[in-house]
């Protein structure tokens, strides 16, 4: 079980809010607006679904990365610790999928 602080919808509330959840999954809608941060929090082996367009800053084990995030597209990603920011001038808008073991 993940600590309570680095439950996204603890760490980072600013931009992440809780859909529903069964068994199997957590559904999670997370919007950035330009220049919002997620503090550093965990999620186990997820799904992202973009909403809208948008750029963000990752940094995760010490590492950076920039990405730009297409409407529509679909993002398979290990579990992993890490903050984000929208570093774009336009709102992000996704859906975070969070596959329970």
């Amino acid at each position: 079980m993940m600590k309570m602080e680095m439950d996204p919808l603890v760490a980072a509330s600013n931009v992440y809010k809780f859909l529903g959840e069964n068994s199997r999954v957590r559904v999670l809608e997370v919007v950035f607006r330009p220049g919002d941060f997620a503090k550093m929090h965990h999620h186990p082996d997820h799904v992202l679904y973009a909403m809208s367009h948008g750029k963000m800053r990752l940094t995760s084990d010490g590492k950076t990365q920039e990405m730009e995030i297409k409407a529509g597209s679909v993002l398979f990603l290990d579990a992993q610790d890490h903050e984000a920011k929208n570093i774009g001038n336009t709102t992000l808008d996704l859906l975070v999928m969070e596959l329970k073991k």
